[in-house]
């Protein structure tokens, strides 16, 4: 049987990983928390269309590729911690520093290019930032035989903040408005930046011969099919947040992500390597089914736990697939490449949800399911057996 586990070392869980682990939780929520009223925003305040809100909305996967290709030099050549805190220093100063502006001057509204180029270049920020942090400081907090399960479980804290991101800024912004969203979404990434700062890295000297332009520790060209199956299947999570779910389903998420923490530990454990996958995209498929034809109050619970679990299983296996198909000296870029294909799923799923089925929910479960479907079959005819034949490790 092909089978796949992560071991568990409790002594990978000392303070500068916890912290670490924490960063990457609050990073990741600094974006999340404005994607439930920021659409609203867009179309309420500032007069944008259905279209210009979805375009805006997708231009955040955009932005994610922008400053990738620098990432290796910047690394190389620069203090890494420094530069992650500065690119969220700079998600803070200008994109989001602009949007708190807007939302408390009422008396001019923003062009359509001015909230498009914002968002490309908070999409940039958090990319380069996030590559470096999942891509190397993480994992130079732990010891060489610890690295494979230091970015499984950290990847983890990014997975909670697609629930708990959301729910606050539902949370918050109900009660004090978009304003104090804005604010919370600064001081996540504040927050992050004070974790960081916290963590000791050694001093490693500059590499002068480092090409400014490179694919490493951004892009994995060789995983083009894992990428492209990650990207179906985080679409249908963008998407479903286009039709303005309630605080009750974010929280449920988390129970769905509980879940399949408990499950990989003790019912995948020694499965087959094709099963939580699988079983990923039926409970998937389930639970838009479920939403898109009952309307009982058992499925408000038991359909984003399904959701949850499912992605969550499926994220988790995704990364170890990412992670097995590189070489010893690609481990960072396969990072990268899992992250560019999560976050740039979800910011093109909003983007369709808004510009082209304008939040119409019916519309956005019934294609959601269709290419829930598309992607089980793709995983099943083609991207299992093209792993399997590929992978390194």
């Amino acid at each position: 049987m092909n089978t796949q586990n992560t071991p568990v070392h409790i002594r990978l869980w000392h303070h500068e990983f916890w912290m670490m682990a924490l960063a990457n939780l609050l990073l990741t929520m600094a974006v999340y928390v404005l994607l439930p009223l920021m659409p609203d925003w867009m179309m309420r305040t500032q007069n944008l269309s259905f279209q210009e809100t979805g375009l805006a909305m997708a231009a955040f996967g955009v932005g994610l590729f922008t400053l990738g290709c620098f990432t290796s030099f910047l690394t190389q050549r620069y203090r890494r911690n420094k530069v992650c805190m500065a690119a969220i220093l700079l998600m803070i100063v200008s994109p989001l520093g602009l949007l708190y502006y807007l939302d408390t001057q009422q008396a001019s509204f923003a062009s359509f290019s001015v909230i498009l180029l914002q968002r490309l270049a908070l999409g940039a920020t958090f990319g380069i930032a996030q590559m470096i942090l999942s891509s190397t400081l993480i994992i130079d907090t732990c010891e060489s035989f610890q690295r494979t399960e230091a970015n499984h479980a950290a990847s983890w804290f990014s997975r909670f903040a697609l629930s708990l991101g959301p729910l606050a800024g539902l949370v918050i912004g109900r009660q004090t408005g978009f304003s104090m969203v804005v604010l919370t979404a600064m001081g996540c990434a504040a927050a992050a930046i004070l974790l960081i700062m916290l963590v000791h890295f050694p001093f490693r000297a500059p590499e002068e011969d480092t090409p400014t332009f490179s694919l490493d520790r951004f892009l994995l060209p060789q995983g083009w099919p894992l990428f492209l199956n990650l990207l179906m299947i985080t679409i249908v999570m963008g998407m479903l947040m286009s039709v303005g779910l309630s605080e009750q389903f974010y929280a449920m998420m988390m129970t769905g992500f509980l879940l399949a923490l408990l499950a990989q530990r003790f019912v995948f454990r020694d499965a087959e390597l094709k099963s939580e996958v699988v079983s990923g995209l039926v409970l998937m498929g389930a639970a838009l089914l479920m939403m898109l034809t009952r309307h009982q109050a058992i499925v408000s619970f038991a359909a984003p736990t399904f959701i949850s679990f499912g992605i969550g299983i499926i994220g988790s296996r995704f990364l170890l697939f990412f992670i097995k198909l590189s070489r010893h000296c690609q481990r960072g870029t396969s990072q990268s490449t899992f992250m560019l294909a999560w976050e740039s799923g979800i910011a093109f799923g909003l983007g369709i949800g808004y510009a082209l089925l304008e939040g119409n929910q019916e519309q956005v479960l019934q294609l959601s399911l269709d290419i829930t479907v598309v992607a089980l079959l793709f995983y099943n005819f083609m991207t299992h057996n093209w792993f399997l034949k590929h992978k390194n490790r």
